[in-house]
């Protein structure tokens, strides 16, 4: 009514009708198709040959690195074993030093004490000692040489010949050179400055190795 219509559209269903190919054509797009094809496997086949040739590169360098790594491995094994040998020797010659520095302890321990006893013996004397060594030089004395020689402690090494002498003996140094030449003993009396009379007696210094190491007066 009303002069009035209604239109739908709805899609159509049915395939498109194929657009028809020359022979010619399609035989040159087959030909364009089938070239690029093996083109594409050309590329393919140098890429993965290329590829071949690299992993086997590849794997070489990683044959000769784990052939280096197990020679360096056996080295430190090898550095490991002679490292564990010195540290055995090493513990074993400490061992051996501490035994060694016991027995030096011991040793001292025993120097130290004749040593002394040889002091307060010699200081309880009033007999003037002086050990003297081969170029008469002081080694030693004990506390009565004072009344004849002004010594101190700290003249230790000097030559007996530079100090003053207070008593009369012009063959001090002559008798030391004989004793230590002949290594027999000299006596001789000689008087002091404070009108005293001293018996001097000089013999050789004996070591223990029965060395000679001076002049006892």
């Amino acid at each position: 009514d009303g002069g009035r219509y209604l239109v739908s559209f709805t899609p159509d269903k049915s395939p498109p009708a194929p657009t028809p190919i020359e022979k010619g054509q399609g035989t040159r797009a087959a030909s364009v198709a089938e070239r690029d094809l093996q083109e594409e496997l050309r590329a393919v086949r140098s890429e993965l040959q290329s590829t071949v040739v690299h992993l086997e590169t590849a794997n070489e360098e990683l044959k000769a690195s784990s052939e280096e790594a197990t020679s360096v491995n056996e080295e430190l094994q090898s550095t490991n074993e002679e490292l564990e040998t010195s540290k055995e020797e090493l513990q074993s010659f400490n061992e051996e030093l501490h035994t060694v520095n016991n027995q030096l302890q011991d040793k001292i321990g025993e120097l130290e004490s004749t040593t002394n006893d040889l002091n307060n013996l010699l200081a309880g004397s009033e007999t003037a000692t002086l050990f003297l060594d081969t170029s008469l030089r002081i080694r030693w004395f004990t506390p009565g040489t004072k009344d004849l020689f002004d010594l101190a402690s700290t003249d230790l090494g000097r030559p007996i010949s530079h100090f003053a002498q207070k008593f009369a003996d012009l063959n001090l140094r002559t008798d030391a050179e004989t004793v230590l030449e002949k290594l027999n003993s000299v006596e001789a009396e000689v008087p002091s400055e404070s009108g005293r009379w001293y018996a001097r007696r000089m013999l050789p210094y004996r070591t223990r190795d029965n060395r000679i190491a001076g002049v006892v007066v």
